[in-house]
């Protein structure tokens, strides 16, 4: 492991050498300038870690040099040292961004201790950055297919905006990488985005989470603990599945939307909570107000800018591209080859109907790299039931009649309900069987026929 490197800037070479010596037995590299314009050269290769610099200098004073630091871009933590120095000087290097202010002569315990926080909050600072570049790689949205495209194009337009925005899109299709990707491009991008899934928590719990509780204010509240809202202020607040929330917390939370302010269970005092609200769901909002599952006031706050996600099926162009990203990023991870899909693989995964949606893909992809020993993915290699003909030249599998019937009857029923625009009950009609009856047969072969009917338009 490399040792951080120090640059010690002072025209008295006497303290230079004493901090040196210092420096040097802690175990750091350490570097000397005797002035402001050999420090500045110094800084040009990256190495420096921290400079501790002196204030009154010839040429280019300790306050200059930091300016010439700041203007040039260099990434280094500064810690200023004086024998002279007004509070009015401590108050200008703090203010350029020196991270402390130390008095001549130096207590070399304070100086230690000044030096190992530094590096310390260096530390935090470029793990942070390397988080940030993580999340924005992570939330690459993907697609050339125009309904996706016009998405991307929606989202750069809202993402500036202090607008709330309410996300509609299947179960898997991506709702929470769009509010990432909001998030990231967003004016509190450098803030956290703190995000709850609605439908995960039970009822009794959820407001806690939301709101934060006191000690003792239920059974278990050992502690006093902030709630999403708190610890998301300044930043985003990403409530997934809105649609699942009770009546009752849905009211709490459109009271924190007016007052921008949160309660917490079981206390009296309010919190100030300044957060963007974005909200997904796969359910028909404006069903679930007919039906009196949901609160048309806080919809109307929670709806200032409206995202549909479309879902894969809808978007067959973009499949390779994102199956071979899932495939490369698989790869990356595990520092293992990239596999390739042959053509006729690819084109039957274009043929599927993909109720999972994109996150069905990518457990696909995963599972290829993973059980796959060849570099090639073959159609003997994809399984079923995305793999359901028999009549592929590269298969030596073929199916049974019993489950090539079944494969038709699927498809053919997924047909007429993508028709039928997701209308159950238009699609048995056209189908000639009752209702009922599609829905046991669509359980039968794994698919929740509530989220279908949740997903028409």
């Amino acid at each position: 492991m490399s040792k951080e490197m120090i640059l010690i800037v002072d025209d008295e070479e006497n303290i230079r050498r004493t901090i040196r010596a210092i420096l040097e037995d802690e175990g750091y590299a350490v570097r000397e300038a005797d002035s402001g314009s050999k420090a500045f050269t110094q800084l040009q290769d990256g190495q420096v870690d921290l400079v501790i610099t002196d204030v009154w200098m010839e040429d280019i004073d300790g306050l200059k040099l930091i300016d010439f630091i700041n203007n040039s871009g260099i990434d280094v933590e500064i810690i200023v040292i004086s024998g002279h120095a007004t509070i009015e000087v401590a108050v200008q290097a703090t203010k350029k961004g020196a991270i402390d202010f130390l008095e001549k002569p130096l207590s070399f315990e304070k100086l230690l201790l000044s030096i190992s926080n530094a590096l310390k909050h260096r530390k935090l600072k470029i793990g942070n950055r390397w988080l940030l570049e993580q999340a924005s790689r992570e939330v690459q949205l993907i697609g050339t297919s125009p309904a996706y495209q016009k998405l991307v194009h929606d989202i750069e337009l809202a993402a500036p905006s202090e607008g709330r925005v309410l996300i509609y899109g299947e179960n898997g299709s991506g709702k929470e990488m769009v509010a990432r990707s909001l998030h990231m491009k967003s004016l509190r991008a450098d803030m956290p985005m703190v995000d709850i899934n609605c439908a995960a928590i039970p009822d009794e719990l959820i407001e806690s989470e939301l709101f934060g509780h006191v000690k003792g204010s239920f059974t278990g509240a050992h502690e006093t603990r902030k709630g999403k809202f708190v610890v998301a202020n300044g930043g985003t607040l990403f409530l997934d599945e809105i649609g699942d929330m009770s009546l009752r917390t849905q009211a709490k939370v459109l009271r924190v939307l007016q007052e921008n302010a949160v309660t917490p269970v079981g206390g009296t005092r309010s919190i100030s909570a300044d957060v963007r609200i974005i909200a997904a769901t796969n359910k028909n909002l404006a069903q679930a107000i007919e039906d009196g599952s949901f609160r048309q006031d806080l919809y109307y706050r929670l709806n200032v800018i409206e995202l549909h996600v479309p879902p894969l099926r809808e978007r067959i162009e973009d499949i390779p591209p994102l199956a071979n990203h899932f495939i490369q990023q698989f790869a990356d991870e595990r520092k293992v080859p990239p596999k390739t899909l042959v053509p006729k693989a690819m084109d039957m995964l274009k043929m599927y109907n993909w109720p999972g949606n994109v996150r069905e893909l990518q457990n696909l992809m995963e599972r290829l790299m993973i059980m796959v020993r060849e570099n090639t993915v073959t159609v003997q290699d994809i399984p079923y039931p995305i793999n359901r003909s028999g009549d592929n030249d590269d298969s030596h599998h073929p199916l049974r009649l019993k489950e090539a019937r079944e494969a038709f009857e699927l498809n053919h029923m997924m047909k007429v309900i993508r028709m039928s625009g997701n209308n159950m009950s238009k699609a048995a009609e056209l189908l000639g069987i009752e209702r009922s009856y599609l829905y046991r047969k669509l359980k039968q072969y794994g698919i929740e026929p509530e989220t279908i009917r949740q997903n028409k338009r």
